[in-house]
């Protein structure tokens, strides 16, 4: 999954990069067009919220954009591009238009108790598929972080953003749905925070740092560990719901299941919620009686009916990957594009203290 070398990644982050400014700057996320440069000026007015919550993240993300060629403001764009889009909505006061088509994955937590049974017991499972516009599949990569100063960690990302999805050396796993909201702040978009997240010790520990974060905009977050410990968060700037993993799978898509984040949710476009919705029962009936192993995923992420999604007009939205994690053994499985057209390939983490 990590198919160029970096001459081509830094062409490829600066092409993105053209491409979601222009999105913003054309109204088709913010109901009405604005000046690049007031895009730009929004943008920058967030790199300190970056740089305060987390400042070697925030060198992180800086680095990149000096060797892709690309401003600061441009690099919170193209890295958290979904939340930038909620504050540019509050900040000029529009609304989220039914054009807006991106971010529709579906994402579960299986809990030890209804996994397959290994040889050393029972291990639960985190996966999801990542949709997006079929425009932004030829980015998608997997990376393999060593931090020095934190634990080890594979991040299935896309080309100029810091992390999206993700599994640390200490078993912990974060995942993400995109959610849309109507309080958008000029806070820290969510890739820097699922990043922070994976960088700490068990998933309670992973939820403070959530908790704690002056989010930018609305994301579920999805949070499981090797201890068999997960959460569900659906995440606004003002409203953070929390379920805790119980006997049974926790599903999620791109719709809000409680009253206090649906206060602050964005209107989607009917059509996308009902694929919301049918995504969510599909999950349901797919995971709903006897044990479940990678292999059941896989076939869950490549559902025809409703989960694996192709491209087609006017949406164009696209199951542009997917993975599945096993935090108690250091067990990822990574697929690039639809998973109904493409094999999950294996990696492994080293287990530490797990």
């Amino acid at each position: 999954m990590g198919r160029r070398h970096g001459l081509a990644h830094a062409e490829e982050i600066r092409a993105y990069t053209a491409d979601r400014v222009a999105l913003v700057a054309g109204g088709r996320w913010t109901d009405g067009p604005m000046p690049t440069a007031d895009v730009l000026d929004i943008a920058e007015s967030m790199l300190g919220a970056h740089e305060e919550f987390h400042p070697g993240l925030h060198a992180e993300m800086m680095a990149m954009a000096d060797a892709a060629g690309i401003t600061p403001p441009e690099a919170i764009v193209v890295g958290g591009f979904t939340d930038f889009v909620d504050t540019v909505r509050t900040v000029v006061g529009g609304d989220h238009p039914a054009t807006v088509i991106e971010d529709d994955c579906t994402a579960v937590i299986v809990p030890d108790s209804r996994s397959d049974e290994a040889d050393d017991g029972r291990h639960g499972y985190y996966g999801q598929t990542w949709d997006m516009h079929d425009t932004a599949t030829e980015f998608v990569v997997l990376l393999r972080i060593t931090p020095t100063d934190g634990p080890a960690a594979l991040v299935f990302t896309t080309t100029g953003c810091v992390g999206q999805i993700g599994m640390n050396e200490l078993g912990v796993c974060v995942g993400i749905n995109n959610l849309v909201c109507t309080d958008g702040t000029r806070g820290v978009t969510w890739p820097t925070v699922v990043r922070a997240m994976l960088e700490r010790e068990s998933a309670d520990d992973a939820l403070n740092v959530l908790l704690a974060a002056d989010i930018a905009g609305a994301h579920n977050y999805l949070i499981f560990d090797s201890n068999g410990v997960g959460y569900n968060v659906e995440a606004m700037p003002t409203a953070r719901v929390v379920t805790k993993l119980d006997d049974e799978p926790l599903i999620h898509t791109n719709h809000v299941l409680h009253d206090e984040a649906r206060a602050v949710e964005g209107k989607r476009d009917h059509a996308l919620l009902a694929s919301s919705a049918a995504r969510l029962a599909r999950a349901g009936e797919l995971l709903a009686d006897g044990p479940i192993d990678a292999e059941r995923l896989f076939d869950l992420t490549r559902d025809p009916e409703a989960i694996c999604q192709v491209p087609f007009d006017p949406y164009r939205i696209e199951s542009s990957g997917a993975a599945v994690m096993r935090p108690a053994t250091g067990d990822f499985w990574a697929c690039w594009g639809p998973p109904s057209d493409n094999d999950y390939q294996h990696f492994t983490m080293p287990t530490t203290d797990r």
